[in-house]
């Protein structure tokens, strides 16, 4: 006896739309990043700005010296961009730091646009 196909029939009478639900998400804030700023003055030695960025912000002696020379032409450089309290934390270490070794060396954060 050969098998007959079975017919599968939508039979329900309501009018419902049966279509893909879709579920919209709140989008999530990224926390907002801070610039961390070192700035010039006539009396730190470059020396010690340039082991400043090596000890505290991981740069290489090339980075180093550039990112030293930066602040010495300009005024400041920006020289890292961390998440609130790493930015605290760095410009107080920074700041520590260079208060120990009897220099006037400024680091600063500012909120990043």
């Amino acid at each position: 006896m050969p098998l007959q196909p079975v017919m599968m029939t939508d039979n329900s009478d309501d009018d419902t739309d049966l279509g893909v639900l879709t579920k919209t998400r709140p989008k999530t804030q990224r926390p907002p990043r801070y610039k961390v700023l070192l700035l010039n003055d006539d009396y730190t030695p470059m020396e010690f700005v340039v082991m400043v960025l090596e000890r505290f912000f991981g740069m290489t002696h090339a980075q180093a010296f550039e990112i030293m020379l930066t602040v010495h032409k300009k005024g400041l450089a920006v020289v890292g961009v961390f998440s609130h309290e790493i930015a605290e934390t760095k410009v107080a270490q920074v700041m520590d730091f260079a208060r120990r070794h009897q220099h006037p060396l400024q680091c600063t954060m500012e909120k990043e646009d």
